[in-house]
């Protein structure tokens, strides 16, 4: 299977480039359009992921094995974004995978409506679940990964963490717990690969082909740029909690083809 995948990305990177970059472009600007109309923040993490999205939830080649059709088949693959502060990437990318309407971008963070300013399980399909205080999403990842094991099926589990989540206690108990359930990075026994986290293809070959060892649980360490793709925005603390000004929309808009 691992020489399958990789002969057909030797076969059609550009094909597969261009696919992710559409489809980050659209995450990128619907993420852009929404926080600026609601005035939230958290535009910056929410740009940083947006490669791994695509990668994981682009139509035709996302690497997520689920169903907009039926979000609660059993046998799906599940994707936790622990860091919830990036609701708005995730919704976009729900978007672009089918599993709502894209009008429904329009309604974040309304008040008494479904798309919270953290990622909301409640009646939006495809999120598997709420997450906005760091640091649990790995545990929870966990027991999915257990109970799909235990059921035996084919499902993988994948949790997004934050660099800044990676200093909470409960995520290093999850990573323990892990290996010992033959599922720490690699002092604590987990297969590790480094990647740059804005690199389609990169992303695509390392999340693709996992796990890649036997009975050991893997991480994809994805080194990312905050507000990615906005060039007043990238590295800039800052827009963790800032929301553009229409002037800065356009200018932001242009810059990532949205």
């Amino acid at each position: 299977m691992i020489s399958e995948i990789a002969t057909c990305v030797e076969m059609l990177p550009e094909h597969l480039r261009e696919c992710f970059r559409s489809t980050s472009s659209k995450i990128r600007a619907s993420a852009l359009r929404m926080t600026h109309t609601a005035n939230a923040s958290h535009i910056g993490s929410c740009l940083s992921m947006a490669d791994i999205l695509a990668v994981l939830y682009s139509p035709q080649h996302g690497v997520l094995n689920v169903d907009p059709e039926f979000p609660a088949w059993p046998d799906r693959d599940r994707f936790i974004i622990s860091k919830g502060h990036g609701a708005a990437g995730l919704y976009a990318a729900l978007v672009e995978r089918g599993f709502f309407p894209k009008s429904w971008l329009d309604t974040y963070c309304e008040d008494g409506t479904r798309l919270s300013g953290h990622v909301s399980h409640i009646g939006v399909p495809g999120v598997e679940l709420s997450t906005g205080s760091l640091g649990h999403g790995l545990s929870v990842a966990c027991g999915m990964a257990c109970a799909a094991k235990a059921d035996r099926r084919p499902s993988r589990v994948v949790c997004l963490l934050s660099d800044g989540e990676c200093n909470e206690g409960s995520i290093w108990e999850s990573v323990l717990f892990a290996p010992f359930h033959r599922e720490k990075w690699r002092a604590f026994n987990w297969s590790v690969k480094e990647v740059d986290g804005h690199d389609h293809i990169e992303l695509y070959n390392a999340l693709k082909s996992s796990p890649w060892q036997p009975a050991r649980p893997s991480v994809v360490i994805a080194h990312t740029v905050k507000g990615k793709g906005v060039s007043f925005m990238e590295n800039t603390l800052a827009w963790h909690y800032k929301s553009v000004s229409p002037d800065q929309l356009s200018q932001a808009l242009a810059e990532v083809g949205g």
